[in-house]
């Protein structure tokens, strides 16, 4: 290439690369290091749960492939793995999983509680009073997370839980 091709390219590289990253204004800067999917560019691995009470899981993203798994718990969390066309690769708290439709899939965020007899707090300290107590097991819609806490919503029941003591949410997560 000559030095002028070779230059129009670096440019319009440079161009293509700003006109892709958003604008950060007001939002919280993403890490370079966060891998993004093929088919959203959403996070992955990344957190959803089951819109249904039943979800086939394949071996592979295809309707011709075999049912490994079948889900049966409606707001279940599960994790996405990987991304497929209309196919996410998931795994459950136990790493059971393979390819499921996206549409038997909600963003809506819910954890299992995986500490037995947890006190839901009325704020995030484990000095302030339990408003409920979740046992092992339980799902519950995720609220708001700090660095250590996370507001969940249970049974008719809400409060702030350690995040130590959930599975659906990252160790680092934040959200209001």
């Amino acid at each position: 290439m000559t030095k002028l091709a070779n230059w129009c390219v670096r440019i319009l590289a440079a161009l293509t690369l700003l006109w892709a990253v958003p604008s950060c204004a007001g939002k919280q800067a993403v890490s370079p290091d966060v891998v993004r999917g093929a088919v959203t560019n959403l996070p992955v691995p990344r957190y959803v749960s089951m819109k249904t009470d039943k979800g086939n899981v394949r071996r592979g993203p295809s309707l011709t492939q075999r049912v490994d798994w079948v889900f049966k718990r409606q707001n279940m969390p599960l994790q996405i793995t990987a991304e497929f066309g209309h196919w996410r690769r998931v795994r459950d708290i136990d790493g059971a999983g393979g390819w499921i439709h996206y549409s038997l899939l909600s963003g809506v965020r819910t954890v299992i509680v995986i500490k037995d007899y947890m006190a839901m707090r009325s704020r995030p300290d484990a000095a302030a009073l339990p408003n409920a107590y979740a046992e092992q097991g339980v799902v519950a819609v995720l609220g708001a997370c700090q660095r250590d806490w996370c507001k969940i919503k249970a049974g008719g029941y809400k409060g702030w839980v350690l995040k130590s003591a959930l599975w659906g949410v990252a160790a680092g997560e934040l959200r209001d």
